[in-house]
């Protein structure tokens, strides 16, 4: 129940956005995370291919094939904490990735929640009698429209488990990546300056520029160029405005149906009041008919009014 409630509250949310931006005029913004997944999860080709091409340039290696799966991790126990991801893959004959879009900082230790999760995406694939060595790989990949590291100018951070002193890597296991897209202003308006072009981008430097400024006017010939040089960015772009057109062709449906709906109301009211009044009508007909009738055969006015309800003015000129 608790499954279907939060699925039910997050397309209520994703239509109340797309419902916003429509009526501003506005372009999807993917920082939003409800437009983040419905951008990846998509269950077409062009959707499955940005992904594909998006999970290579984070990575830093060939992705194969790639699909979607539940995003609803199983608790340790009862009291564990529930977690909900926004686009749960596996790849590469059983590898694991997360992509989480994260907005803005979190009251919370994003750094803590990043190993929480990549912790429960290892232990998830723990099957008695698989031997540890044939664990696959799990990457967490953090999309952040906020500062975490303020120490460094890289875009990227990238975490594995390693020595302390000697820095030898202990496990390929494990690797955790944050991209931290407010450090591209510089590479942006380097690229508007005339300084540099696309080709000097990495392929994850031109993905962070399409989910950063995608929505942005400024930003409109950089989106424009990257999604025609760059197949797995025009695939996102593809699948972005059929969720948009989708969703406003599903406003227009439900405004139709709500306008033949209200007509029918209105209508449905207009006839029952029609019928009211022709009730009422003939109620008052049979009152003066039963008044006529007892003044006729003389009966006492105060008694016509007592029985009829009908004032003496009204008895006397019937």
């Amino acid at each position: 129940m608790k499954n279907l409630f939060s699925r039910s509250r997050s397309l209520r949310e994703l239509k109340r956005f797309f419902r916003e931006n429509a009526a501003q005029g506005k372009p999807l913004c993917i920082l939003n995370d409800l437009v983040f997944k419905a951008m990846f999860v998509s269950d077409t080709e062009d959707s499955r291919e940005a992904l594909r091409r998006l999970l290579s340039a984070c990575i830093h290696r060939e992705v194969s094939t790639v699909r979607v799966i539940n995003n609803e991790l199983v608790p340790a126990h009862l009291d564990a904490k529930a977690v909900r991801l926004d686009v749960n893959v596996t790849f590469n004959d059983g590898e694991v990735a997360d992509l989480e879009m994260q907005i803005g900082k979190s009251d919370d230790d994003l750094r803590a929640r990043a190993a929480y999760y990549a912790g429960m995406l290892l232990s998830g694939q723990s099957q008695r009698g698989v031997p540890y060595k044939e664990i696959k790989r799990v990457y967490q990949i953090f999309f952040l429209d906020c500062t975490l590291f303020p120490q460094s100018d890289r875009l990227q951070r990238r975490y594995v488990f390693m020595e302390k002193h000697e820095h030898d890597q202990l496990t390929e296991a494990v690797e955790i990546i944050f991209y931290e897209m407010p450090k591209l202003e510089e590479l942006v308006n380097d690229y508007f300056a005339g300084k540099t072009g696309t080709e000097s981008l990495s392929d994850d430097e031109k993905w962070c520029i399409y989910m950063k400024y995608r929505h942005e006017k400024r930003a409109e010939p950089l989106i424009i160029e990257l999604c025609r040089k760059e197949e797995g960015i025009m695939r996102a772009e593809k699948t972005l405005e059929k969720v948009s057109r989708d969703y406003l062709k599903f406003v227009r449906n439900m405004n139709i149906r709500k306008n033949e709906y209200e007509r029918a109301v209105m209508k449905e009211a207009a006839r029952q009041e029609g019928l009211a009044e022709g009730q009422t009508k003939g109620r008052e007909e049979a009152c003066y008919d039963f008044a006529r009738k007892m003044k006729n055969a003389g009966r006492p006015l105060n008694e016509i009014v007592e029985f009829t309800g009908l004032s003496p003015d009204i008895i006397n000129k019937l």
